[in-house]
């Protein structure tokens, strides 16, 4: 073939393909323009939340993969990232399958859950299994092959085969939130563009809604999460915006920051520029059965102008605030405002925000005296909503009653490991760094504590622990050389992803770094009084021996 006509054939299809990219951006201005409101869609799709949403028992999800083979798939076990703002939230729950391809998975819920197991791995054109269940439920669901090597999930029951359009479908709606993911510019400018995407979801949500042939329900459920994850996308991209507006250094052991545009700055401390955030209904208890739902929670709880005014006027001229009762009662009315303000109403989301600040302060009220006692009632008063309030209560209760400092280990998998580095360690305490080569921080806090670690190598009642997930077992080049560089001489074990999240399942944390404690007879020390971290390593050491 003649290089001109070569070129006369690539200038025709870069042709065809910029006028599929006019036609795309047409079409997408067009649809965007018409898009519905979300009252409209809400309206349109009218579906009653039952009377039993919110309640605490055990989803069962059970089934099988027809045809399973380990080996030719590529995993024996999938991992689901699970949050419950009720219990222990930010953890994974890890499904095992058998030889036979058969598998059975048993948790805790206080409401519903849309979730998603998934493996690492996989060899085969399967690697999810996407569910929907509500608390006391049983989900039976049998994954076949439909053609050459992809696979479906067959939902025989259940409240997962009520919403299966939505569970095959709801990826054509994930990613409409993506320009905010790493979107680099002003306020006002993340501002336009969250504007647009959230106009662009709706029309989408519309289109997939009809396509698809939704229900009310799955519409009412898609418009749920599209709103969670359009909250936590849209403050993440407030805070990475914010993150360039400040400048820190560290002077004479002193952090010293200085704020580069105070005109920027100054927006971001302004409720205002957050309107865009009140189109979401904080009050819909469909929320809740978003995975996104736990970090839209947790961003709204610290949006940088609520916890501005929630400590307006408490705090010392050092920046700390006096334990009492007098500062931790205009610290709830202050938080209750901004609440107020930020999310335009006392709703659900509101509340959850209140208890969370409960639960994370109730130890230091415990320690103080007769704090508890004089500073629960007035939180508790403040969770209007009956199930929150119970959940308060019961959280209560359960602190209370818990008189001794470590809990054994059960026998679950991941413990032997725990145990044998006990053993390997006689009469001494295990403090366990569970990091990762993809983690910056986890990084940044081994190579900050160097010092503090040579110091703690030369004591005979502790141990430092560090263990990692890699693809392999045998580790990746870089982590062998990070390990010699920084971990050299350390207790370090590598353990293969699958294996990891066996140990997320055990201690119940999702997020790293994070950091557990054994005692020398193999107990793990409860979450008050465990060492946190390197930064007052010293300091918490001190006080769990003197305690244990």
């Amino acid at each position: 073939m003649k290089k001109k006509t070569i070129i006369t054939i690539l200038l025709a299809i870069i042709g065809i393909i910029g006028i599929k990219k006019v036609a795309t951006f047409v079409y997408d201005k067009i649809e965007m323009a018409n898009a519905p409101t979300m009252q409209e869609l809400a309206e349109a799709n009218p579906w009653t939340v039952p009377a039993d949403w919110f309640k605490t028992d055990t989803i069962t999800l059970k089934g099988r993969i027809e045809d399973y083979n380990a080996e030719e798939f590529g995993f024996s076990s999938m991992a689901c990232p699970f949050n419950d703002v009720f219990e222990k939230d930010n953890t994974v729950l890890v499904l095992d399958i058998a030889d036979d391809g058969t598998f059975c998975k048993k948790f805790l819920a206080s409401y519903p859950v849309r979730n998603s197991f998934s493996a690492e791995g996989s060899k085969v054109h399967f690697n999810s299994i996407p569910f929907f269940a509500r608390p006391g439920e049983t989900i039976d669901i049998t994954v076949r092959k439909v053609m050459f090597d992809f696979y479906e999930c067959v939902y025989n029951n259940g409240s997962s085969r009520d919403v299966e359009r939505w569970l095959r479908t709801s990826h054509k709606l994930e990613d409409v939130t993506k320009p905010l993911w790493e979107f680099e510019g002003t306020l006002d400018e993340a501002n336009k563009v969250a504007d647009e995407v959230w106009q662009r979801a709706m029309a989408r949500l519309q289109r997939v809604s009809r396509s698809e042939d939704y229900t009310p329900q799955e519409v009412q459920l898609a418009l749920a999460d599209f709103q969670a994850n359009f909250g936590m996308n849209y403050l993440g991209c407030i805070e990475r915006i914010a993150e360039g507006l400040v400048k820190s250094e560290q002077r004479d052991s002193v952090w010293h920051t200085e704020i580069l545009d105070s005109a920027e700055w100054k927006k971001y401390l302004d409720y205002e520029t957050y309107a865009l955030m009140r189109r979401i209904d904080y009050d819909n208890p469909l929320l809740f059965v978003s995975s996104s739902f736990h970090f839209l929670q947790n961003r709204v709880q610290y949006a940088k102008p609520i916890r501005e005014d929630e400590y307006k006027g408490i705090l010392s001229e050092g920046g700390g605030m006096e334990i009492n009762f007098e500062n931790y009662s205009k610290k709830l009315a202050n938080g209750l405002a901004a609440l107020h303000k930020f999310t335009g109403s006392d709703n659900l989301t509101a509340q959850i925000c209140v208890y969370k600040d409960m639960t994370g302060e109730f130890d230091t009220w415990r320690e103080a005296g007769d704090l508890l006692n004089q500073v629960f009632p007035l939180y508790l008063a403040a969770l209007k909503n009956p199930y929150i309030r119970q959940k308060a209560e019961q959280f209560r209760d359960r602190r209370l009653a818990q008189t001794e400092l470590s809990t054994p280990l059960p026998d679950a998998p991941g413990a032997e490991l725990i145990r044998s580095l006990t053993a390997k360690y006689p009469g001494r305490l295990l403090v366990i760094d569970f990091w990762g080569m993809t983690c910056g921080p986890c990084r940044a806090a081994i190579q900050a504590s160097k010092e503090l670690r040579a110091k703690v190598a030369k004591r005979d009642d502790v141990k430092l622990v560090f263990i990692a997930g890699e693809r392999t077992a045998e580790g990746s080049e870089a982590y062998h050389n990070y390990v010699n560089e920084w971990l050299a001489g350390e207790e370090t074990v590598c353990l293969t992803n699958q294996d990891f999240a066996r140990l997320q399942e055990l201690f119940q944390f999702n997020g790293i770094p994070h950091y557990e404690t054994i005692t020398s007879d193999c107990r793990r020390v409860r979450d008050d009084l465990r060492i946190s971290g390197y930064e007052i390593f010293e300091s918490e050491l001190q006080r769990l021996l003197e305690k244990l």
